[in-house]
This record gives structure tokens, C-alpha cells and sequence, in this order.
């Protein structure tokens, strides 16, 4: 035999269930399928042709495109991130070449460039980065010297920029 109150319980329960779905059937409208969006059918994105795709799958879900970086290609694009050690005689020329130890390239000692070269290092470059070598290099010379980039021989110069007038030098 069933409880009196397990009984009274579930017929008003029924009910509002029963007036709920009721209620929702009416607010529907009653017109075609397509009227009840007004947005355009999604099309799906056209394909790409394969031959395009240089891509070789890493893992479960990375993509890897294939070939070298623009870093690779051109390697004055590098970026680097350099702590020179701090050292009381430290110069501009011993840091252009902590620079480009691992670089690929070298420094090219110029008796133009030797003035350069013997300048104390400032503290504000015992940081630099993340920049590109490039601009690494500039930084570290300032604006008075122009960075000439021998890239067959993979040799970095620096020459004094024609808009400094430097003493001793014609103008």
C-alpha cells in the first residue's frame, strides 16, 4: 500500500512540470523553420590546397610550419637578451664581443673604430634586452657610429656617422 503523503507530494509536482512545458510550447512561433533564425546558413571555410601547407604535426594538437625562422634567415634579426659582466674596466669593445660571442659573427677591429672600442662601458648597458642584435649592437656603439654589417664574412664594423664631426677627421 502506498503512503498518503508520497502521493499528494508527486500530483503537484506533475503539475508544474506539466504547465512549464506547456508554457514553453506556446511562446514558440508558429511559423516555418527557417523563420526562427535570421542569421545565414554557416558556410564551411573554403580549403586550403595542400601543397600549401608546410606544417608537421608536434604532439596531439600543435601544427609546426616548416622551414627556418626569420631569425635563422637573417640572423642580424636575432634577439638577444645579454647580462654583460660587471667588471670597474670594462669597455664598449669587450661588450660588443660578450654581444656577439654565440652571434655567428665577429667583430672587426678597425683602426677607425678603435676609439670606439676603448670607450669605458656605461652602466646603463650592463642590460640589454631582449632586442634584436642589430639594434644590440647600435646601442651599445650610440648614435655617433654607424654598424656596417659584412654578412659574406659574417664581420660587424662600426665607422663614425657622417652627421658627427669627430677631431682629426677631415670634414
Amino acid at each position: 500500500m502506498r503512503a498518503p503523503y508520497a502521493t499528494a507530494c508527486l500530483i503537484p509536482a506533475c503539475a508544474a512540470a506539466l504547465c512549464l512545458l506547456l508554457q514553453s510550447c506556446a511562446l514558440l512561433p508558429s511559423g516555418p523553420a527557417s523563420a526562427l533564425s535570421d542569421t545565414p546558413p554557416v558556410r564551411s571555410p573554403t580549403p586550403v590546397p595542400e601543397q600549401d601547407l608546410l606544417v608537421v604535426r608536434q604532439g596531439r594538437y600543435t601544427l609546426v610550419e616548416q622551414g627556418p625562422e626569420l631569425a635563422q634567415r637573417n640572423l642580424m634579426r636575432q634577439v638577444v637578451d645579454i647580462s654583460i659582466p660587471a667588471g670597474a674596466d670594462r669597455t664598449v669593445g669587450d661588450a660588443l664581443r660578450y654581444v656577439l660571442i654565440r652571434s655567428g659573427f665577429s667583430l672587426c677591429e678597425t683602426q677607425e673604430a678603435a676609439q670606439l672600442y676603448a670607450l669605458p662601458l656605461p652602466a646603463a648597458h650592463l642590460q640589454l634586452g631582449p632586442l634584436p642584435l642589430r639594434d644590440a649592437l647600435q646601442t651599445l656603439a650610440g648614435p655617433a657610429w654607424t654598424l656596417q654589417v659584412d654578412s659574406l664574412a659574417r664581420r660587424v664594423s662600426f665607422a663614425p656617422a657622417p652627421t658627427y664631426p669627430i677631431e682629426g677627421r677631415p670634414s
